[in-house]
């Protein structure tokens, strides 16, 4: 068995639309960011490429290639979930925390884990996603961010 972690940060801005979780989320802003910058997959992304030893999404993909531009990250993840298995590794399970202040995720969270299941091809049961605040305080807190956590554990077919 091995277990991976993951980070993801991203800037709020206006003009964009909020994706989290493959899920659009209706606010005022969006979060800023070469792909659709949704932190939440990013962050799971990272999780599982670093439990299976296999780089970071930078590594797979680069914000410098053009083909990425805009990207929904349900695709992204969806070729992290191959490359997984390519290399003969199983999803026991993920739980990620969403670090956001404003807007409130609990109402998303259910459609969140059943893309997320859906893209990874595993039951939902194996995956966890769960949002706190910053009570204020810090770039999230204070509304200028979005951030995400994940761990995962995989283990070998």
């Amino acid at each position: 068995m091995r277990v991976g972690m993951g980070y993801d940060v991203h800037k709020l801005t206006k003009n964009r639309k909020l994706i989290l979780g493959g899920v659009h989320i209706p606010y005022s802003m969006g979060l800023l960011g070469h792909s659709d910058a949704d932190v939440l997959l990013h962050a799971i992304m990272d999780s599982l490429l670093g439990a299976a030893a296999l780089g970071d999404i930078g590594k797979h993909f680069p914000d410098t290639n053009s083909k990425y531009k805009g990207i929904s990250s349900l695709l992204l993840l969806k070729q992290v979930g191959e490359l997984l298995s390519e290399n003969k590794y199983k999803i026991v399970n993920i739980d990620a925390t969403i670090i956001a202040q404003n807007p409130k995720m609990a109402p998303h969270i259910h459609t969140m884990i059943k893309k997320i299941a859906n893209t990874l091809e595993i039951a939902e049961d194996r995956i966890n996603v769960k949002a706190t605040t910053e009570e204020g305080l810090g770039f999230t807190g204070s509304g200028e961010g979005i951030a995400s956590q994940s761990i995962c554990l995989i283990t070998k077919k």
